[in-house]
């Protein structure tokens, strides 16, 4: 599925089964609360804190497909372009940081 593909995708979701975008600041509210829970599966499974027994079942693919359904919503919502976007972005990132990266003796 391309992000164009995703982005028609959620749309017609949201047509179908949820009536309508919730608004602007109900998205990113609803995105704060789903990267934090991305959060809370990455600190306690790579970090440093322990896993709680409620959180061991929890699915990481899932929850960042929430975050992603959320981003798509935002977009959708406010007239971005996802997928133009991202590779207008990458390509602002590869002649910025094209050697950046290389040469940071922090990386080698």
């Amino acid at each position: 599925m391309t992000i164009e593909q995703a982005q028609k995708t959620v749309d017609n979701w949201i047509n179908e089964y949820g009536v309508r975008y919730f608004n602007e600041l109900t998205n990113m509210a609803q995105l704060t609360e789903e990267v934090g829970e991305v959060a809370r599966i990455i600190a306690r499974r790579y970090g440093e804190q322990s896993e709680k027994e409620s959180d061991k079942g929890k699915d990481l693919g899932d929850e960042l497909a929430d975050v992603l359904f959320v981003i798509i919503c935002l977009a959708n919502q406010t007239g971005v372009d996802l997928q133009t976007a991202l590779k207008k972005n990458l390509d602002k990132k590869t002649k910025r940081d094209s050697t950046r990266h290389k040469e940071n003796k922090k990386l080698n």
